[in-house]
């Protein structure tokens, strides 16, 4: 059936198989109510920016405190992820685990806050990839680096500097002297033409 203009869309209800969203029922809108949740959960895309970011589908280790408070539910917990990317000095590949902190108040439905942008629990679901996204990514490095001390890439050829410290090149020559770099000095050896 067609929407009609000017009608509102319901909201769409998370997907309670995907393990980023979790069932508050259990919490029953009485406050002071807790529920403890550990679980793995996989990642989803696009988490992270150009160089550096989570990889799609790795495991994302959740510790969370799910808190029954009058206005939603609060999550609390930490959220640990494998970071995978290039360093932005030597472009070798850089592979670590982090542990982000995550902290977000889930409204009820028709509780009104002063904050227009405040998530919601949607039938009783509560759907974490937005907490999750905005943790990771605010806490990614803008220029992610192998270790702190990265020397990086020769600028003249380019060679690892990181594996090779003691790399150097000859002096270079003068441009005006280039175009007799392939000329040789006479040798003293005796002619031969007698």
């Amino acid at each position: 059936m067609p929407l009609l203009k000017g009608s509102i869309v319901p909201p769409r209800l998370p997907d309670p198989r995907s393990g980023l969203v979790l069932d508050t029922h259990e919490l029953s809108r009485r406050a002071g109510t807790l529920k403890e949740v550990t679980r793995v959960a996989e990642a989803p895309a696009d988490l992270g920016i150009e160089v550096i970011g989570v990889p799609p589908g790795s495991p994302v280790d959740l510790s969370l405190r799910l808190e029954s408070v009058v206005e939603g539910v609060l999550v609390t917990g930490t959220a640990k992820v494998r970071l995978s990317g290039n360093c932005a000095r030597c472009l070798d590949e850089i592979s670590r685990t982090e542990e982000v902190d995550l902290q977000e108040l889930f409204c009820y439905p028709g509780k009104e806050l002063d904050d227009a942008e405040a998530l919601r629990i949607e039938g009783e679901l509560i759907d974490l990839e937005p907490v999750l996204r905005d943790a990771v990514v605010l806490d990614l490095p803008f220029t992610p680096l192998c270790r702190p001390d990265c020397a990086g890439l020769c600028p003249d050829c380019g060679a690892n500097l990181n594996r090779d410290p003691d790399h150097g090149h000859a002096e270079p020559t003068d441009p005006r002297w280039a175009g007799l770099e392939g000329w040789t000095e006479p040798t003293n050896e005796p002619n031969n033409k007698e």
